[in-house]
């Protein structure tokens, strides 16, 4: 059994080992020497937005410059340190420390293979007697794993730091002075905090960069929800007025015959011709309410109905054939202006119910003022004639429990005992100093979601 465990955990350290050795061939090894040029700065990002824009076109190319600028200074700063060589030293610096860093602006991991070479083929000469590091070359690589780390992944920068590490160790190793160059332990350190800062400053500019992003698409996303909530708004009230209007035109359409003693037979067609389109009308209706939906469509101003027009309302009702009668009770005053429309648009669709499905039944209306709130109730015999198919129905009583979700109030809409039905509202008030805290807390809240 020991055995067995140590060999399965042996293959495990395998696996492990050789998933590594395929990562590092595929970030160090494969395509290395892959054309991945660094892109010039954007010319209407930062920093260059805040330059006058004849200087933004030849600033883009800023980053490049300086990469060139840090060549030829880190090639001048070498050749002094080139002591222990007669030849010319200025083609060692340009091959060993020039080359790659202007390679690493279009192939930055094959740059560093040839940076690394460098110094491995200056460390084993030894040059000079800053060893095995040359102040120009410890700068030269540092920047090139720079230039690597603003654009590869954290892991690929790892991996060539502690490869750099590795070689540099072993070269000391080799000349048989193990970790006594402090050379080696500075550039371990300054390379080190340099990708550090480099990919922290990367990793916060793309988090920002997300969180801008994130907040950009919340923005769309609310404004895009206001704008359905307010066109489901609109569809409700086309189908409040519009499946009523055509309700009576249809209502009175086919009764105006019958108000007429031997009327013609042409103006009995005609009538009915005025009926069949209103029940066309009414069954193209949810059509319609798909239309109102869309992203052009621009809501028509029109006065909002309230309370002090219910007269009209039933009036016009009665004109339609349907006895109705009304009953306030409690004080009547003056109430929020979404009560207002909400409970007239309740009744309207109430009564319009009536019509179309208990033709010849009375019908009765209650409006209620209490202290907490305002009541509703509107009540209809049974129908007293056959009831004529509507295919313009049922939205109306979805719309009617939607306001009144819409002000927290309740609603009962259900068939009463003597064979008509009965539709029961109650809206609910703020007190006058919850009125006043809601309207203090609703500017806070304005004022709270203005940008600063």
């Amino acid at each position: 059994m020991p055995q067995t465990v140590q060999h399965h955990s042996l293959r495990t350290e395998l696996r492990i080992a050789r998933s590594w050795l395929d990562a590092l061939r595929a970030d160090l090894i494969t395509d290395a020497f892959a054309f991945r040029p660094i892109p010039p700065l954007p010319v209407n990002g930062p920093p260059l937005s805040r330059l006058p824009e004849r200087l933004r076109a030849p600033a883009r190319w800023l980053p490049h410059a300086a990469v060139a600028l840090t060549a030829v200074v880190t090639m001048l700063m070498s050749v002094s340190q080139f002591s222990y060589w007669e030849r010319d030293p200025i083609r060692l610096s340009v091959l060993f420390f020039g080359i790659p860093l202007i390679a690493a602006l279009f192939r930055p991991v094959g740059a560093w293979w040839l940076s690394l070479a460098g110094f491995l083929a200056l460390a084993l000469w030894e040059v000079s007697a800053h060893w095995p590091w040359l102040t120009g070359q410890l700068v030269a690589h540092t920047l090139v794993m720079a230039l690597v780390a603003v654009r590869a992944r954290a892991r690929v920068v790892a991996e060539m730091w502690t490869i750099t590490v590795l070689a540099s160790a072993l070269v000391v190793m080799y000349a048989g002075e193990p970790w006594q160059s402090d050379n080696t332990l500075i550039m371990a350190v300054v390379s080190f905090l340099t990708l550090l800062t480099i990919l922290l400053v990367r990793g916060w500019s793309e988090s920002r960069r997300e969180v801008v992003k994130q907040v950009a698409v919340t923005q769309r996303e609310r404004s895009r929800r206001t704008q359905l909530e307010e066109r489901t708004t609109i569809a409700r009230e086309l189908h409040d007025v519009v499946a009523h209007h055509m309700s009576v035109v249809a209502i009175q359409a086919e009764a105006a015959p019958y108000r007429v003693d031997s009327p013609p037979p042409e103006l009995t067609q005609a009538f009915a011709t005025i009926r069949e389109n209103a029940v066309a009308a009414l069954a193209e209706l949810r059509r319609v309410l798909g239309v109102v939906r869309a992203e052009d469509y621009e809501a028509p101003d029109a006065p909002q109905p309230t309370l002090a027009d219910l007269d009209g309302l039933l009036d016009n009702v009665r004109e339609a054939g349907l006895t109705v009668e009304k009953a306030v009770t409690g004080a009547v005053r003056e109430l929020p202006q979404g009560v207002e429309l909400s409970a007239f648009r309740i009744i309207q669709e109430a009564l319009s119910n009536t019509l179309r499905h208990a033709p010849g039944a009375s019908a009765r209306v209650e409006v209620s003022y209490v202290l907490g709130g305002l009541g509703l109730r509107v009540v209809n015999g049974p129908p007293q004639a056959p009831v004529p198919p509507s295919p313009g129905a049922g939205q109306g009583i979805t719309g009617m429990r939607e306001r009144v979700a819409m002000l927290g109030g309740e609603m009962t809409a259900e068939p009463a005992a003597d064979g008509g039905f009965e539709t029961t509202v109650f809206l609910p008030l703020p007190l006058p100093a919850e009125n006043a805290e809601n309207a203090e807390n609703a500017e806070n809240a304005e004022h709270a979601e203005e940008p600063a």
